[in-house]
């Protein structure tokens, strides 16, 4: 029978951390109230992490939460991908089936990444969204899965954990926003070196407010004496307390152990070195007990229990008898899922595996190795060719090694693990040399490389080469990105092609060179693509060569559209098609239809960027529907259809946001946000404007959104919060690859706050500087506001005696860029008269008659803002004397006064205060009223203006600013009725939008309050 010691070393009572397990308790109690915690738990090696987390887990179980702790497993020097992440869901899976299969539904191959028991993983390209996919993805399963039932998830020992997993814990900590859900994860602080790669994210997580981080220290000799008892079950000597704690330094690991020692007797002459007293616990147990302990050291984080078996080598009773041994000294314990065997504490492992000899570790990774090529049902299947990987590695063995490194590079590619797929592929660039030639020449490509290998060679007999590698490398270091180290790669690589001529792999190489360069933010990338095209031109038809040309065209779409991109997307079209390259054709036409519609074919650029839309959705290619949700939008606001992009936008976020496709989705919130803005619908804009910048993952679709929360505060006279949205909106854009549809809006903004600011000349270099850039074919949209924005300041700065100098050159050049800018919509045909009315204001020409036509075009346009604006300016020209008369007409204030109260009622509905301010300044000026007039008659107005009574609610419900979905809701019909209903009130009351609905009812008097905003 074992004695009591033996079974307890661990002290049955739980010492100290009252405000430790508080501050967890608390995070439970949140998490339960349905706020989601998120909590870092470190801690020097000993000092009591996991017994903390193991009373935390008790408590919340007992209060009906679930908990699923995963740990990072160690493999030598390697950590499994995700490892911790899928052992915490394979234990929800086990408590939750239900709630999990419900939670994961629809997106089974994508979560089988993390999860290999929900499916087989998905095939196909990888782009730079597939890992922020899967992490959208799994933060949405934990959300629904915590819904109803509070939910703990606890990772162990992040110190050792994978590049993969790190961003994944960031991710979560940063964007989980509801269910009932508590994360948190634990490390070694003394681990943490200056280099240590968990140092940055530590620092990253110490700035997010949510995240609560927990450091633990180590017992006071009160709790020491009060854990030695536990351990003893009795009083301890206080002598023996003060040499236990001086000894231990109050770490709770330590003081079991030396606890334990001067209880069995064995202090005498013991050494000062804690690695020596850990020792001195295997070295007293039987030989065959101390070999099991090796074998287990250098087997992992845990090993199971027949690999165990077939690399010790012993018959089952000597085996059995040996880990009785170990674990009744407390030195193993039995592994959490019951089929194996760990190290009760990882200072026991590292010491017992820093004490085995050199020869002595490679000999058993090879053991370990034999064993599981022998019989690979040994271990978990997702851990197999990870594990067989590492084994053969340290093994030193090169020819066994290479090809389970490129087997483990393949699985971890597959889990979108893509840090830890380079830094195999590195190891396997190492391996290379050393492996023999009759080796290697068995080896073949990789199944996916996004277009390599380029030579039309069958991957299934040619052999692999080191170019191979080097390609692979290339792009597992752009995907999880680490962008210098893919740098480095490609130059190695086209080195070697200088020795070795090829230029399909040279221009495919080149063209990843040119994707690196821009996301480095070192270049545009077209000296690269310029390269690559040279490369390939004259070349037989190949799925690189249509890459390169879809690459170009999408360049040029940027950057420089016109003939020669729309040309450049033709032949990436047809070249696609030729090869069979049926992704980069769809990529491709979405592209083309784009440059399309810039040419000024809109209706048919439209339907063919629609058609490959609907190909993609229908195929299932969800990076070019993804792309297509953006750009198609964005096509139907460039020619004025804003109803319709709105449509296609809400569309578009909830599929980006069911394959979780960060960036797409944040482009599609700016897109919405720009549209919204265009419709008068400036709340919901701002909403959406700052979802794409909380939603985006890289710095471009931030700017966006930044760009946006910038118009839409300038335009409300918030001069201070659009600066600071123009700074942020800059410095995410960069100043490395200035494209048209960022540098011209850019411009617009700052323009409009030097304007508002009284800084002409700074607006004049601003405009100056923007119109030297140019304003290419199909970026006219973002032109028209630019020189808009300058004309009107020029106008408002007339009389002003520091604008005159360089005044009239600058308006020259402003007439001349009119001019030459297109006018292809009703939109830019309206933007051309209201621009050449504020020139003529500028020269003090301008006249009610040129005002009218530019009211007139707008008042057919879903444009309540602009409307506004220019009714502004016709009422400010109603109000000027004619020559030779003192004052205006009578039938000219008339009609005047009715403009102003139609413009400063939607003034007052979008929160536009420069606008609400001008006109009241005019109607004070001119000795006008802008209150509603006294009603004429006892007729009831709605009923005047021949409103039903349905259509009477759903103009009260418009007045509020609802929506056709919440008008919908709220009188029980169908979106289609109310959006019938709205059509009709448009009609009635003789308004193009619902802003002037608004306007009109609420200069009429029509409605005494608005209804209440629900909860």
């Amino acid at each position: 029978m074992l004695s009591a010691v033996e079974t307890r070393s661990v002290s049955p009572v739980f010492v100290g951390r009252t405000t430790e397990l508080d501050t967890l308790q608390d995070a439970l109690a949140r998490a339960t109230a349905g706020e989601p915690q998120a909590l870092l738990v470190g801690g020097e090696a000993g000092v009591g992490k996991s017994r903390l987390i193991e009373e935390f887990a008790a408590t919340s179980c007992r209060e009906g939460a679930v908990v699923a702790v995963g740990g990072c497993v160690e493999i030598g020097a390697d950590g499994l991908p995700f490892a911790p992440f899928s052992s915490a869901l394979r234990a929800l899976r086990r408590e939750m089936p239900a709630e999990l299969a419900a939670a994961a539904d629809g997106q089974e191959e994508e979560l089988s990444r993390l999860l290999p028991e929900l499916g087989e993983a998905p095939t196909g390209r990888h782009d730079e969204e597939g890992m922020a996919r899967l992490f959208e993805l799994t933060a949405r399963l934990l959300e629904r899965v915590a819904a109803d039932r509070t939910v703990v998830i606890a990772l162990e020992d992040l110190h050792w954990a994978d590049a993969s997993t790190r961003h994944l814990l960031s991710y979560l900590f940063r964007t989980l926003h509801t269910g009932r859900l508590v994360v948190l994860a634990t490390y070694r602080s003394d681990d943490i070196h200056r280099r240590h790669p968990l140092r940055p994210l530590l620092a990253e997580l110490d700035r997010l407010r949510t995240v609560r981080r927990i450091e633990l220290a180590r017992l006071n000799r009160e709790e020491v004496a009060r854990q030695i008892a536990g351990i003893l079950a009795q009083e301890p000597d206080p002598a023996q307390v003060d040499d236990i704690f001086e000894r231990s330094d109050g770490n709770a690991f330590f003081v079991e152990e030396l606890a334990v020692a001067a209880h069995e007797g064995c202090c005498t002459g013991l050494t000062d070195s804690l690695r020596d007293l850990l020792l001195v616990r295997v070295e007293a147990l039987p030989e065959s007990a101390q070999r099991v302990a090796r074998i287990v050291a250098e087997g992992g984080s845990t090993v199971e229990y027949r690999l165990l078996a077939a690399v010790a080598r012993l018959a089952e009773d000597d085996l059995i008898e040996a880990l009785r041994a170990a674990v009744s000294a407390n030195l193993l314990t039995a592994a959490p899922g019951g089929d194996g065997y760990r190290f009760r504490h990882s200072l026991v492992r590292e010491a017992v595996s820093d004490d085995l000899l050199p020869g002595e570790r490679s000999r058993l990774n090879r053991r370990y190795a034999e064993a599981l090529e022998a019989d690979p049902t040994l271990v978990p299947a997702d851990e197999r060719v990870m594990r067989l990987a590492s084994y053969w590695y340290h093994a030193h063995d090169p020819a066994k090694a290479l090809p389970a490194v490129l087997d483990a590079s393949t699985t971890a590619r597959r889990r979108h693990a893509y840090a830890e797929q380079l830094g195999l592929l590195e190891r396997a660039m190492e391996l290379w040399d050393s492996a023999p030639e009759d080796v290697r020449v068995t080896l073949r490509p990789a199944d996916y490389t996004e277009g390599y290998p380029p030579c039309g060679c069958d991957p299934q007999t040619t052999p692999l080469r080191y170019l191979d590698l080097l390609a692979e490398a290339a792009v597992a270091g752009r995907l999880c990105g680490e962008r210098e180290r893919a740098l480095k790669i490609t130059k190695r690589a086209l080195r070697l092609l200088e020795d070795d001529p090829d230029p399909l792999r040279a221009a495919w190489f080149w063209t990843q060179r040119g994707r690196l360069v821009q996301a480095l933010a070192r270049g545009d990338g077209w000296r690269e693509l310029g390269i690559a095209q040279d490369l390939v031109r004259g070349l037989p038809p190949s799925e690189v060569h249509a890459e390169v040309l879809t690459g170009a065209a999408n360049w040029s779409m940027l950057h420089e559209p016109g003939p020669d991109a729309l040309v450049a997307a033709e032949r990436a079209v047809e070249y696609a098609r030729m090869v069979g390259a049926r992704e980069i054709e769809l990529n491709a036409r979405v592209t083309l239809g784009g440059l399309v519609v810039d040419s000024g074919d809109h209706e048919a650029g439209l339907a063919q960027t629609r058609e490959a839309m609907d190909q993609a959705l229908a195929e299932g290619v969800v990076h070019v529907a993804g792309r297509a949700y953006v750009n198609l939008p964005s096509e139907l606001e460039a020619v004025g259809r804003s109803k319709e992009a709105v449509a296609l936008l809400r569309e578009g976020v909830d599929y980006t946001r069911k394959y979780g496709q960060l960036d797409a989705e944040a482009w599609i919130w700016g897109n919405l946000s720009d549209s919204l803005y265009a419709l008068g619908d400036w709340e919901e804009a701002a909403t959406a404007a700052a979802t794409a910048l909380r939603r985006g993952q890289s710095a471009q679709p931030r700017g966006m959104g930044a760009l946006q929360l910038a118009r839409v505060a300038l335009s409300r006279g918030d001069v201070a919060e659009a600066h600071r949205q123009l700074d942020a909106a800059r410095a995410h854009f960069g100043s490395h690859d200035p494209v048209p549809q960022q540098r011209l809006p850019l411009a617009r903004i700052a323009a409009g706050i030097a304007a508002a600011e009284g800084r002409v000349l700074d607006l004049r270099a601003e405009v100056t500087e923007a119109l030297e850039g140019g304003v290419p074919l199909g970026t006219h949209r973002y032109g028209w506001p630019l020189l808009l924005a300058a004309a009107t300041a020029e106008a408002d700065a007339r009389l002003l005696p520091a604008a005159q100098p360089g005044r009239e050159e600058f308006l020259e050049r402003l007439l001349g860029a009119v001019k030459s800018l297109t006018t292809d919509a009703p939109i830019w045909l309206a933007y051309e008269e209201w621009a050449r009315a504020e020139l003529a204001r500028a020269q003090g020409t301008a006249t009610a008659d040129l005002w009218s036509p530019v009211v007139t075009a707008f008042e057919h346009l879903e444009r309540p803002y602009d409307l506004a604006r220019v009714r502004h300016r016709l009422a400010e020209a109603l109000l000027t004397p004619a020559p030779g008369r003192a004052s205006a007409a009578e039938d000219d204030r008339d009609r005047a006064t009715e403009l102003l109260r139609l413009a400063h009622a939607v003034a007052g509905h979008l929160g536009a205060r420069p606008l609400a301010e001008a006109t009241t300044r005019l109607a004070q000026r001119a000795r006008l009223s802008l209150s509603h007039p006294p009603a004429r008659t006892d007729t009831d107005p709605v009923t005047a203006l021949g409103l039903t009574t349905r259509e009477r609610d759903v103009l009260h419900l418009v007045s509020a600013g609802r929506t056709n979905r919440q008008i919908a809701e709220e009188l029980f019909i169908s979106p289609k009725t109310a959006s019938v209903h709205v059509s009709n009130i448009l009609a009635k009351l003789g308004v193009s939008g619902r802003g002037e609905a608004a306007a009109v009812a609420h200069r009429l008097g029509l409605f005494r309050a608005a209804p209440q905003d629900r909860p």
